[in-house]
């Protein structure tokens, strides 16, 4: 699932400040880290105004400020350049290189080969995040830190804790739904994944890739 809105709306005042946001944004991609005065004067508009904006993308996690040297001489600059996030406002063809590869490895090797692959990632990716979220840690924070990395991960997760001392998940946006609608393997691994990072049972009693309007997860017995 894309992410509805790269600038969300409670962070947007008028059609103008919008459009300026994007420009700042297409600015950053086009030319790399830029400093505030030539995104001002790219734009026409003042230092001050430019910084206000660029405040806003900071919040939003779409750009970070850094200080570099201009050819490694000189005097230091402020410089601003995009994030991870803000490099995902921008349209990728990673669904499509996805799918192509996997329609690959279940032509050459079989579906069981597609489910291996997609397990293997899973688990490199709950290593890394077991690294930040140790099952030493009581069970509300590895679900909060779950729940973070994956709204930054692109899926709009909340979490909640469950009269019975469970907690729900509800992821409310799919980054991979064109793949997994073709490939569910993928949210079996996704499954995998989430109970090996929380070191309790996990059951998903819905899915947005079959046409239900988030994934539900249950943390716990």
């Amino acid at each position: 699932m894309t992410l509805a809105s790269p600038l969300p709306a409670t962070a947007v005042t008028s059609p103008a400040p919008e459009r300026t946001k994007h420009r700042l944004l297409e600015l950053l991609k086009r030319h790399g880290p830029q400093t505030v005065q030539d995104l001002a004067a790219h734009l026409g508009v003042s230092v001050p105004g430019a910084r206000r904006h660029l405040t806003d993308l900071q919040d939003q996690g779409l750009i970070e400020a850094r200080t570099e040297r201009p050819g490694g001489r000189g005097r230091p600059q402020h410089v601003f350049l995009l994030t991870e996030r803000g490099e995902a406002v921008f349209p990728r063809t990673y669904s499509a290189l996805c799918m192509d590869v996997l329609r690959h490895v279940q032509a050459l090797y079989g579906e069981e080969a597609v489910l291996k692959v997609l397990d293997a990632r899973s688990e490199e990716l709950a290593a890394r995040l077991l690294e930040e979220m140790p099952h030493e840690l009581p069970l509300a924070e590895r679900v909060q830190g779950l729940t973070v990395w994956l709204t930054t991960a692109g899926f709009d997760a909340v979490a909640e804790e469950n009269v019975d001392g469970s907690w729900t998940i509800l992821e409310r946006n799919c980054p991979n739904l064109t793949v997994a609608r073709q490939y569910p393997q993928m949210c079996v691994s996704e499954l995998g994944m989430l109970a090996q990072v929380l070191g309790v049972p996990v059951t998903r009693s819905s899915r947005i890739a079959c046409g239900q309007g988030s994934c539900r997860y249950r943390i716990g017995p």
